[in-house]
């Protein structure tokens, strides 16, 4: 049985150690709340309207949300989608509560 070190990675640079894992993940996680992009966000601001995400906060009591397949892509080729495969594929899903009443 070999011990690994916290600095242990696979031959493509991938973590191999638990705490990496989950640094790894938490990366991961953060990106999809970022959304597909700065200039996207900027672009849905500037027609006066909110994200997904921001509509979703206001809608439910703060800290309700709790989102179902975070991190899903799609699988579709051709048009170039392959090379588009933002975390949540464009598509936010869960549940949470509104005035105590869940939603």
């Amino acid at each position: 049985m070999t011990v690994l070190d916290d600095t242990a990675s696979s031959p493509e640079g991938e973590p191999t150690d638990a705490r990496g894992r989950v640094a790894e993940l938490h990366a991961i996680r953060a990106e999809a709340l970022r959304g597909p992009s700065e200039k996207a966000t900027k672009a849905q601001h500037a027609k006066g309207k909110l994200t997904a995400r921001e509509r979703i906060e206001l809608l439910l009591d703060a800290g309700s949300f709790q989102e179902v397949e975070q991190l899903r892509r799609h699988r579709a080729t051709g048009f170039g989608l392959e090379a588009k495969k933002p975390y949540t594929d464009g598509v936010i899903t869960g549940w949470g509560t509104v005035e105590g009443r869940t939603v």
